[in-house]
């Protein structure tokens, strides 16, 4: 295969598929990636809160209606993702965005320890990053959203909260895993995760506010501050996605290909993947 390391990649039931193995190393220009990549995630979907549900927004008088907006935010939160995803960062460091996507790859092999400690720092240091630039560009109205906080809805207990987040990064990572099992749906991969991602906030946040992302919920936490219930972010979405990989490895014949939303064979990697990848520099 052209660029990268040729190995054999362990397959279910004895099978083996040929293709590159996880590397380790410092991989700072796909790290670097990812940190750029989740600050942007952070940057537009917890704008797009402070623009939808902000006090004085001109949105809340044009659509009255908490789900319609609900449902934009979702649009515009998820969107910024895939738009990533599609971008030269997303290309390069697979645009994971995610410690909940990345744990998954990482249990399915595609990824080096190496790489699963790069990631999670990067992911978690993006995320304070981008809360950080939302709080400045929106100013009073980033407090009054406390900078899009997580927090269970009204009467919703925290063991139902874990749980409602759990299935939530569930249904999301075996999305992502089903997408990456085949070259034929990979590429269309941002966009499926696009439209879940909408449907689980528009359907879910009422619940628990969406979260499915630890990274996501412990910036604004952090800076807000408001560190209530925190720990149901950081514990259910990994508890989902570890599921999501149960699962998935309980299907005969399903195998991930790839550990990047949008594989490009123009690009290397630096994860195990059986698609073809440019050669590293």
């Amino acid at each position: 295969m052209a660029g990268g390391i040729s190995s054999r990649l362990p397959g279910r039931a004895g099978g083996e598929i040929i293709g590159t193995r996880a590397q380790g190393g410092w991989h700072w220009t796909e790290w670097i990636c990812e940190f750029l990549g989740t600050a942007l995630l952070l940057i537009g979907g917890l704008s797009a809160i402070c623009w939808n549900f902000a006090p004085g927004s001109p949105i809340a008088s044009e659509i009255p209606d908490h789900s319609v907006r609900l449902l934009i935010t979702g649009l515009l939160f998820a969107g910024t993702g895939s738009l990533v995803a599609i971008s030269p960062l997303g290309r390069r460091s697979g645009a994971h965005l995610n410690p909940s996507v990345t744990l998954a790859f990482w249990r399915r092999g595609h990824m080096h320890p190496h790489d699963l400690a790069g990631y999670l720092v990067s992911q978690f240091s993006g995320a304070i990053a981008g809360a950080a630039v939302v709080r400045w560009l929106w100013a009073t109205k980033a407090r009054a959203v406390d900078l899009g906080v997580t927090q269970p809805g009204h009467g919703i207990g925290d063991g139902a909260a874990l749980g409602i987040e759990a299935l939530m990064t569930l249904l999301l990572v075996a999305g992502i895993l089903v997408m990456v099992s085949s070259p034929r749906t990979a590429r269309w991969t941002p966009l499926v995760v696009w439209v879940l991602i909408a449907v689980l906030v528009w359907q879910g946040a009422p619940w628990t506010g969406t979260s499915l992302n630890p990274a996501r919920s412990l910036a604004p936490a952090v800076l807000a501050p408001h560190m209530a219930n925190l720990w149901i972010y950081l514990v259910g979405p990994p508890v989902g996605s570890l599921l999501a990989v149960a699962a998935f490895d309980a299907v005969p014949g399903l195998e991930t290909r790839t550990a990047k939303l949008f594989h490009d064979p123009r690009y290397p990697s630096t994860m195990a993947t059986s698609l073809p990848v440019a050669p590293r520099s």
